[in-house]
């Protein structure tokens, strides 16, 4: 079946959950309203449902190749990705300054969205040239950004992220990638990246490398890495292209999944050395480079709502298509579509709240990060900021490992069909796993969430967070009836585990350090479900307000509510569990003798 986006889920989330409305009020956003956000989103879904989607499951079958240090694309790539540019979809969310459009990050997390549902493979490109756009506008000197935004804005040119090597993967102390000053202030630059995702490819007249490298005589260790520009082709000063500098593809890795998305083994200097440019200052590179990072891992969680999206789409066209056994309730006489079985439902069902739950989250993660950058109001700003970074981990880290149920429960739904590739559910399923593993595993998303996000200020954001799930109960409460008075329940428990969970991690990490970070990802996956149930319920009351209004979109909005009522019953209910195992289980994570494993 073919990709549909669910506009109708994004504006709800957009209007109810991130208050577009109020974001259409802070300065540079004046006209990025809801309907403006419905224009957009209507548009982006043309082209994602038209020219990419069909692309996903033929480039799954023919993917990238190299071959003597060119990489081809798959077909159809090219041609669409050029429809990509010209759309001026790169530019969305990039300043007006540099020929974009200068839309919220609210409206561009649905659009990419969408894009990465469409084609996990193909989106990556324009990902990774986000993240490139991001580090320039930050750290970038004058002369980078007049040389190179404009053209990564507009798409005509793509950006890469350069960080792993051979010896040094999450690791980044490890890094031996070397630059050597020059007299004309350039650098010249030697080593070996590996997983450069779009490292080298056909779509593009020039691909920007962002690199980390360690200056001749800088500190060992992280402190001792900086930052560099280091283009396919170096560019002339009237901004033509020039000659070709000294980075070249050597091979691309087979993969498990994303097969057309080229990931490429590059090699700097065989020929003297790749001539690179200082962003920021000397050994200041990791700093800068989180930021593209931030930017990416945002972003790899929307790749995980998105393909958990494109698995249920697919899981419940084949449940309504599919006719076997005689349903139990006896509704209908004869074998009947496998939807009608209730365990069948309870896997669609999960698949849906999931992936509302992240996409609500994610949305107002993004609405969060606006705030914090357009705000007026300097304390706003800040307290926004403090949301969205203690918000990232949970939407990169629990929205990838929700999308591995999710699509595992897509390949179940289609029971032995989906164990074969010619069905496409597979293909989910593969492509998903990358997800928790790039931009930070699941386990560096939780080293985060526990140093820097909870316990360097004793816990202030999620308790604050906390205290406004306090409201939404209240809410639910006041609403009265009997679903609203279970998710109530529900969400209150998850909250007092939440914040138990918090008080912990606060009180265990400096003083038994193994005894918060065994619970570290669990606490991820605690804090990912109860502010992702938190939002469906915020959801389960803002549909009631509607229906009570007179809103004509009945079935939407109470399928919305069923959803909320779901996710309470099945999935916010495993909070206390997880509260349990983290706080009384730790020990026995850690018990076992090193030699008896």
């Amino acid at each position: 079946m073919s990709y549909i986006a669910p506009i109708k889920d994004m504006l709800f989330n957009m209007q109810h959950l991130a208050q577009i409305d109020q974001i259409a009020n802070m300065p540079g956003f004046e006209d990025a309203g809801l309907e403006t956000a419905q224009a957009v989103l209507e548009d982006c879904a043309r082209f994602n449902q038209d020219v990419v989607a069909p692309l996903n499951w033929e480039s799954d079958k023919n993917p990238s190749f190299w071959k003597d240090g060119h990489v081809t694309t798959s077909q159809g790539f090219k041609q669409a990705y050029h429809q990509y540019a010209q759309g001026g979809w790169q530019g969305l969310q990039h300043p007006a300054d540099f020929g974009g459009q200068g839309l919220p990050k609210t409206i561009g997390a649905a659009c990419g969205e969408m894009l990465n549902a469409a084609s996990l493979s193909f989106a990556l490109c324009p990902l990774l040239t986000d993240g490139a756009i991001e580090a320039l506008l930050t750290a970038g000197s004058d002369t980078l950004k007049s040389t190179y935004l404009e053209k990564l804005v507009s798409g005509e040119w793509t950006g890469t992220m350069n960080l792993t090597e051979p010896q040094a993967g999450s690791d980044l102390s490890m890094v031996r990638s070397r630059a050597e000053p020059q007299a004309d202030g350039t650098y010249k630059v030697f080593g070996t990246k590996i997983y450069i995702t779009y490292g080298e490819h056909d779509m593009a007249d020039n691909i920007v490398h962002l690199v980390l490298a360690r200056v001749t005589g800088a500190p060992e260790g992280i402190k001792g890495i900086s930052l560099f520009v280091v283009p396919k082709f170096l560019v002339n000063a009237d901004g033509s292209l020039g000659a070709r500098n000294d980075v070249h593809c050597v091979s691309i890795e087979h993969k498990l999944g994303i097969k057309a998305s080229p990931t490429a083994v590059l090699q700097y200097g065989d020929h003297g050395g790749a001539t690179g440019f200082l962003v920021g200052q000397e050994n200041r590179g990791l700093e800068y480079m989180f930021i593209m990072m931030n930017a990416a891992r945002y972003a790899v969680g929307v790749q995980g709502i998105a393909i958990a999206d494109r698995a249920y789409q697919k899981a419940v066209q084949y449940a309504r298509d599919r006719v076997q056994s005689r349903p139990v309730d006896g509704s209908v006489k004869a074998a009947a579509p496998i939807i009608h079985h209730p365990d069948v439902r309870r896997m669609l069902m999960t698949m849906r709240a999931y992936t509302e739950g992240c996409r609500a989250m994610a949305s107002v993660a993004a609405a969060a990060y606006d705030a914090a950058h357009h705000h007026p109001d300097a304390d706003t700003r800040q307290q926004n900021l403090a949301v969205y970074e203690f918000l990232v981990p949970l939407v990169k880290g629990f929205s990838t490992e929700m999308s591995l149920e999710v699509t595992s429960l897509g390949v179940q739904v289609h029971g032995g069909m989906g164990f074969i590739e010619e069905t496409g559910a597979a293909q989910y399923y593969r492509d998903a796993k990358i997800l928790t593993i790039y931009e930070g595993t699941t386990a560096i998303q939780a080293n985060d969430l526990v140093g820097r996000k909870t316990v360097r200020d004793g816990g202030q954001t999620p308790k604050a967070l906390a205290a406004q799930m306090e409201k939404t109960q209240a809410e639910l409460l006041a609403i009265g009836t009997p679903d609203a008075k279970a998710i109530a329940s529900r969400l209150s428990a998850a909250r007092d585990a939440l914040l138990n969970v918090v008080s912990f991690m606060v009180d265990k990490a400096n003083s038994n350090p193994n005894d918060a970070y065994a619970g570290s990802v669990p606490y991820l996956m605690l804090a990912g479900n109860v502010i992702a149930g938190w939002q469906l319920a915020r959801s389960f009351v803002a549909a009631h307000q509607a229906l009570a209004s007179g809103d004509n979109d009945t079935a939407f909005l109470q399928a919305k509510q069923v959803t909320a009522r779901f996710y309470a019953d099945h999935i916010l209910s495993k909070a206390p569990a997880a509260r349990d195992s983290i706080v009384q289980g730790a020990e026995s994570v850690t018990a076992m003798a090193l030699e008896a494993f």
